[in-house]
């Protein structure tokens, strides 16, 4: 790739092509529109308590019977996703109209816990929605391998289910918070930047949570409630909720296509794909939808024939299939 000068460097990134938009009321009347992108001052923070409530108290559930262990593992993975998914809502200003709520909610009860900094993923977020699934999209390297084998989805899975992806993670983020960022490359100061936003407040954090739970007597939660489930299903979910937003899409061009919907039943939700966010198409659609709307907004959209146009799959079992249908390699 041919080196430009900062000034045709700039004129290049101005160049760039953005993805496609949808406007609103093309599709919906001004009264729907006002309905569902009204954003409310007590339903994000009520998400955050929810959150919490089901972590702790499935913890206390698992505490008390530990034969619900297994579940309570699946469960409280999903719901640490369900903080992922929530500082995703407040990288759009979606947990609280008053933008200093809105990010103090997660900065202080979202990212800490898993390892997430608003500061550094929403302008990350934001470039992925203005080029997504365009060659600019940093999130493209999530998407683009796809379709695989279904041997290599299993490897990935395991890797996630034994814990080598939180591992290899984690070694990442803090070396790089170090300033031992072993490539050296262009960007690797504010990677260093950027580790260290999510790194102290994570370590912070886990520090005050095994306090806390050694102080009521059962620290052994810590690693087997907590730690546990974020090495292992919350990985895993992670890399299922990726699959089915954007890989094998049919039209990168099309913003009705170029992310998925994927329908979800109560055992999903409760397990794979907290708090709407399998709703990506609608996301993407109309961004600064708050995400406790869209459901309602794919109603809307399916009552008016919407969505058969858009790309929707009925399960998370049909989109990996869809991700997977690569054929495998004939031995030599």
């Amino acid at each position: 790739m041919r080196h430009l000068s900062p000034r045709a460097n700039s004129a290049y990134l101005v160049a760039m092509p953005v993805a496609a938009r949808i406007r609103p009321l093309d599709l919906f009347t001004k009264g729907e529109w006002s309905h569902v992108s009204r954003r409310s001052g007590w339903i994000g923070p009520m998400l955050v308590v929810h959150c919490w409530s089901v972590i702790l108290g499935t913890m206390a559930l698992a505490i008390w019977q530990p034969l619900f262990i297994p579940v309570a593992i699946m469960i409280i993975g999903a719901r640490i996703l369900g903080l992922a998914v929530l500082e995703h809502e407040a990288a759009h200003g979606g947990l609280h109209p008053n933008q200093s709520i809105n990010d103090a909610l997660s900065t202080l009860f979202c990212g800490p816990a898993y390892s997430g900094s608003l500061k550094s993923y929403r302008p990350y977020h934001l470039k992925h929605h203005k080029y997504a699934q365009q060659d600019e999209d940093p999130d493209l390297i999530l998407s683009a391998p796809f379709p695989i084998t279904q041997s290599s989805l299993k490897r990935k899975i395991f890797r996630d289910l034994t814990g080598q992806t939180f591992f290899k993670q984690r070694r990442n983020q803090f070396a790089n918070a170090l300033g031992l960022d072993i490539r050296k490359s262009k960007g690797s100061e504010n990677r260093a930047q950027n580790a260290r936003d999510s790194a102290i407040p994570f370590l912070i954090f886990n520090l005050l949570f095994l306090t806390a739970l050694t102080l009521a007597g059962a620290w052994w939660a810590y690693f087997v409630l907590w730690l546990l489930p974020m090495a292992t299903w919350f990985p895993m979910i992670t890399r299922l909720r990726n699959i089915a937003e954007h890989a094998v899409t049919p039209d990168n061009d099309d913003p009705m296509r170029h992310a998925r919907t994927t329908h979800a039943s109560l055992w999903e939700r409760a397990t794979i794909a907290p708090y709407w966010v399998n709703y990506h198409c609608e996301h993407h659609m109309f961004m600064h939808l708050p995400c406790y709307r869209l459901a309602e907004a794919h109603k809307l959209l399916e009552k008016k024939g919407h969505t058969a146009r858009m790309e929707v799959q009925p399960d998370y079992l049909t989109v990996l299939k869809h991700a997977a249908s690569k054929k495998e390699p004939v031995p030599a």
